[in-house]
């Protein structure tokens, strides 16, 4: 297979049949050595974390294929940490759209004059960050991506939609296990110019605490599948 892209945590190869596999692996974002998934630099590797983020991208995707929202998702190998999904074109050169329902980590670091760190954001809070290391991910508005020529209005209207709509599901399938979801952090595509989830679902991509403490990605896995 031909790779065609080397990320913090996945690795894209091109499949034969015009589709795409994603190769998870066992790093996750942080900064000296502690998880955190608003940070934009690989920080420690957590054996086992790949895996886990697969299975819970599965356990949500298949959640949200039931709800009628469509993803890039096609099926799954566990046993090889793999996942085939569906081509889809990134938004500019690379967009992440995070869903906050609690302001912390970065969002405190950025505005901690104005809100104190756990303060809930009553219906979700969606901002976009463009992937650039080099740049720490700026932060980018909806009327700047269209000023760019990287989205529409719309297809920003449509994109985040559906996040407040599928951040919703995730919490609230979480708050069914007494667990609450801070926040989360995903990636859109185009794909035939509709505007679809893509990349992953993952425990090292949501901040998720239970009696006040945050819950380390591994162990977030097990109390999502094992209930």
């Amino acid at each position: 297979m031909e790779r065609i892209y080397v990320g913090k945590t996945k690795d894209v190869y091109k499949l034969d049949n015009g589709n795409v596999m994603l190769k998870f692996k066992d790093d996750c974002t942080g900064k000296d050595g502690v998880f955190d998934p608003g940070e934009n630099t690989v920080g420690l590797t957590i054996d086992g974390i790949g895996r886990a983020n697969l299975e819970t991208s599965i356990y949500y995707f298949e959640m949200l294929k039931k709800a009628g929202i469509k993803t890039h998702y096609v099926s799954a190998d566990l046993e090889n940490a793999t996942m085939e999904v569906l081509p889809g074109k990134v938004f500019g050169h690379g967009l992440e759209v995070i869903c906050r329902l609690v302001a912390t980590g970065s969002f405190i670091r950025r505005y901690g004059e104005y809100i104190e760190d756990g303060t809930v954001l009553d219906g979700g809070y969606v901002e976009c960050t463009f992937k650039n290391d080099e740049k720490g991910d700026p932060l980018v508005t909806a009327e700047g991506l269209a000023a760019l020529g990287v989205m529409s209005e719309e297809m920003f209207k449509s994109m985040k939609e559906q996040t407040l709509k599928i951040t919703k599901i995730v919490a609230d399938d979480l708050k069914s296990i007494g667990l609450d979801l801070w926040d989360i952090k995903f990636e859109f595509g185009y794909n035939n110019d509709e505007v679809i989830l893509i990349d992953e679902i993952a425990s090292g991509n949501m901040r998720v605490y239970r009696d006040g403490k945050i819950v380390d990605p591994v162990e977030l896995t097990k109390l999502i599948l094992n209930r």
